[in-house]
């Protein structure tokens, strides 16, 4: 039987929700934070589960209007600011992949505070993508390491990568069917989920069944069994 050891989530939806209710945008923000914490709380207490990687902010996203940017900077720190109580309550080490050096002083200096004081933490590790892009992600990676004198390998450029583990079973939220330059290298034989349900509205229970549902797939990775 298969096991998730590492699950990565694509967050869609929160706009969406918002608008569908009414409501502003950043109201569907902050609703989607609140169940960031379910959902890692809820990963935090399944021993099959090492990680946990969630697609917070792409390298896309900037293209978004600029009250809306400033407004998810100011809801990631917020976010991680509450949560590092949560993180070692429940013995979580937060990480953080991406280039965040495009992101203000301040909040370079909290994400780097969460990932110190959590970096004794060895329960599940919760990894958010910050102005992330797998594209980038392995430019990044390749720029690293192309002065070695000899041949890059494999594992040179896998060592090299933010994200060093391969993910098992990726989820997107919110009803769109792509990857959207998430974890390109580390989902080469991802399972992939795909549902309607925008990511306000998504629980636990839901991503229970896509665990046990994931189970029981034969994973062949280009083999015959």
């Amino acid at each position: 039987m298969n096991k998730a050891r590492h699950i990565a989530i694509i967050m869609d939806g929160n706009g969406r929700w918002a608008e569908l209710k009414g409501k502003k945008r950043a109201e569907g923000h902050e609703v989607g934070a609140k169940i960031v914490r379910e959902i890692t709380e809820f990963c935090s207490k399944n021993d099959d589960i090492e990680s946990l990687t969630l697609y917070a902010f792409s390298t896309e996203n900037w293209k978004r209007p600029r009250l809306e940017v400033e407004y998810l900077m100011k809801l990631l720190k917020k976010y991680l600011d509450s949560e590092l109580e949560n993180y070692l309550q429940h013995n979580i080490r937060f990480e953080a992949i991406g280039d965040i050096r495009a992101f203000s002083k301040s909040l370079q200096q909290t994400i780097k505070n969460v990932q110190e004081k959590t970096a004794h933490c060895d329960g599940l590790v919760q990894s958010l993508a910050l102005n992330y892009g797998a594209q980038d992600e392995i430019i990044r990676a390749v720029n690293r390491i192309k002065n070695y004198e000899n041949d890059i390998t494999e594992a040179m450029l896998k060592n090299a990568l933010d994200c060093k583990h391969d993910v098992d079973l990726i989820i997107r939220t919110g009803g769109d069917h792509r990857l959207s330059n998430f974890l390109l290298w580390q989902a080469a034989y991802a399972e992939l989920f795909f549902t309607d349900t925008l990511w306000p509205d998504f629980t636990t229970n839901e991503l229970e069944k896509i665990i046990k549902d994931f189970t029981k797939i034969e994973r062949r990775f280009g083999g015959l069994k």
